[in-house]
C-alpha cells in the first residue's frame, strides 16, 4: 500500500491558475482542497475579479471570492509585457498544469496554451475552461453561465408549462466544468505525455442531458416540461404540496408504491389498473399526480416524511439554503467550515472529498499578490 502524500492525495502537484471568478478558480480550490499548491495568477492591482463581488466581507477578505480560492497562493503579474511572460514560463517550467477560463482569443494573446508554454515544460498540461472551445464558429463569443444555460436547453427544460424558462438556482454551468477541467486536468497527468485539454461549457452541459438527449437522438421525443418539476418517465416523482409546505415524492418502482399506497391508506391504489405499474401510472400521469397532490395535503411534510422513510421510500422536504447548512446532515458530514483569520472567521461550504487518510484542511484565501516575494524572488533567483 502506498503511503498517504503529506498535505492530501495530490500533494506533490503544483498547478498554475490564470482565472476568474467562477469556473477556473472552482476547478483550481477543488485540486488545492485535494492538496495540490495551486498558485493564482493576477493582473497587478485590480486581480481576480471576483475580489469585487458582491458586499459581504470579513476584514480584507471578500466573501465571493473566499468560496471559490482557499487553500491557494497568490502572485501577481502583467501577462502582457515580456518580464510578465519570462515570470509565466519559469512557474510554468515548475508546474505540472495550467488552469484559465479566460476568451479563447486571451488565452492565446497571454500564452496560456500547450503550444506556447511547452517550451517551458513538455510535460506540463494545460486545461482552458471556454464558453465554446478554443476553436469554431463561436470560439470568442462571450459565454457566461446564463447564455450557456439557454443556448444548450437547459432553461427550455426547466419551469413550469406555460411560465417561462427558468435558470438554475445557483451556477451550475461554472461549477460542472470546473469539475470537468478538473479530471481532464489529471487524466493528463496520469497518463503523463502533457498537452491541452479543451473544455467547452457549452459542451459540459449537453454531456449532462445524457439520457434526454438520447430519447431525442434515438426515438425523436421531444424532451417537456412537466408541472411541479416531474421527472418524464417515473410517476409519481415530483414537487406535491403537503398542508404546511412541499415535499419530493419519487417512486421508482412498483414496491415503492405499493409501500406507498399501503401507509398512505389506500391500498386500492395497488390493484387499480390505472396505478398498478410504472408503465399505467406513466400512461395516467394526470389521475395519479391529481391523486397522491390531494393525499398529500392532508398532512404536514415532516409528517409525510417520518411515515414514508419508515418504508424506505424516497422522499424529502423541500429545505431553504439556510435550513440545509445549519441542519443534521451538514453537521455530521462537517461540510461547514471555519477559517480563523485576524479579523474574524471565514465561514465556507466544506470539501466534498472524504477520505480515510485525508482529513480536509482549510487555509484563508490569499490577498492580492501575497506570495510575490516567496514565490517570484525565488523563481526569478532560480
Amino acid at each position: 500500500m502506498t503511503a498517504a502524500t503529506p498535505g492530501g492525495p495530490l500533494g506533490a502537484i503544483r498547478v498554475l491558475e490564470v482565472g476568474h471568478v467562477l469556473a477556473g478558480p472552482y476547478c483550481g480550490m477543488l485540486l488545492a482542497d485535494l492538496g495540490a499548491e495551486v498558485i493564482k495568477i493576477e493582473p497587478p492591482e485590480t486581480g481576480d475579479m471576483a475580489r469585487g463581488v458582491g458586499p459581504h466581507s470579513i476584514g480584507p477578505h471578500n466573501a465571493y471570492f473566499a468560496s471559490l480560492n482557499r487553500n491557494k497562493k497568490s502572485v501577481t503579474l502583467d501577462l502582457t509585457t515580456a518580464a510578465g511572460q519570462a515570470a509565466l514560463g519559469r512557474l510554468a517550467a515548475d508546474s505540472h498544469a495550467l488552469v484559465t477560463n479566460m476568451r479563447p482569443a486571451v488565452i492565446k494573446k497571454l500564452g496560456l496554451t500547450y503550444d506556447a508554454l511547452k517550451q517551458w515544460n513538455e510535460q506540463l498540461v494545460c486545461v482552458a475552461l471556454t464558453g465554446y472551445g478554443l476553436e469554431g464558429p463561436y470560439a470568442d463569443r462571450p459565454a457566461y453561465d446564463y447564455v450557456v444555460q439557454a443556448l444548450a436547453g437547459i432553461m427550455a427544460l426547466t419551469g413550469d408549462p406555460g411560465a417561462a424558462p427558468t435558470k438554475a438556482g445557483y451556477s451550475v454551468v461554472d461549477n460542472s466544468a470546473g469539475i470537468m477541467g478538473a479530471v481532464g486536468l489529471l487524466a493528463k497527468i496520469v497518463e503523463g505525455n502533457g498537452g491541452q485539454v479543451d473544455i467547452s461549457l457549452f459542451d459540459v452541459m449537453l454531456s449532462q442531458l445524457n439520457y434526454v438527449a438520447g430519447a431525442w437522438l434515438n426515438a425523436g421525443e421531444r424532451p417537456e416540461r412537466y408541472a411541479n418539476g416531474a421527472h418524464a418517465y417515473f410517476v409519481p416523482a415530483q414537487l406535491f404540496e403537503t398542508r404546511d409546505g412541499w415535499l419530493v415524492l419519487f417512486i421508482s418502482h412498483d414496491g415503492f408504491w405499493r409501500r406507498f399506497a399501503e401507509e398512505a391508506g389506500k391500498p386500492e391504489w395497488i390493484d387499480d389498473p390505472r396505478f398498478a405499474t410504472m408503465q399505467t401510472r406513466h400512461a395516467n400521469r394526470d389521475v395519479v399526480v391529481a391523486a397522491v397532490g390531494e393525499l398529500m395535503r392532508t398532512d404536514d411534510t415532516a409528517s409525510w416524511v417520518e411515515r414514508l422513510l419508515r418504508h424506505d421510500i424516497v422522499v424529502a422536504g423541500v429545505e431553504r439554503l439556510e435550513a440545509a447548512l445549519d441542519g443534521e446532515l451538514a453537521r455530521a458530514r462537517d461540510m461547514v467550515a471555519t477559517i480563523p483569520t485576524p479579523d474574524g472567521p471565514i465561514r465556507v461550504v466544506g470539501s466534498p472529498f472524504r477520505m480515510p487518510d485525508h482529513a480536509p484542511a482549510y487555509a484563508a484565501p490569499p490577498l492580492l499578490g501575497e506570495h510575490n516575494a516567496a514565490l517570484l524572488a525565488k523563481d526569478a533567483a532560480e
